[in-house]
């Protein structure tokens, strides 16, 4: 998928531990884990301002889209 997650690298600027942020954001561990390997199909709209809340950042500091080919659908 082109949209890459890059929650990690804010994550360490701010010298924060996911178990932090998974806490101050009212989330589990295992939900922002998944988030930040980008094995999520979507995030909501609110935990996503929660997260740049926290960490004093933007949507696009967490989000990065880079071109590639689309991987086959596979919903067949």
């Amino acid at each position: 998928m082109p949209i890459v997650v890059t929650l990690d690298v804010m994550l360490a600027r701010r010298k924060m531990r996911s178990r932090e942020l998974a806490e101050r954001v009212g989330i589990t561990e295992a939900n922002l884990s998944l988030l930040k390997s980008g094995k999520v199909r979507g995030v909501r709209f609110d935990t996503l301002a929660r997260i740049c809340d926290v960490l004093q950042c933007q949507p696009g500091d967490l989000l990065a889209w880079e071109p590639g080919p689309e991987p086959p659908d596979d919903s067949d």
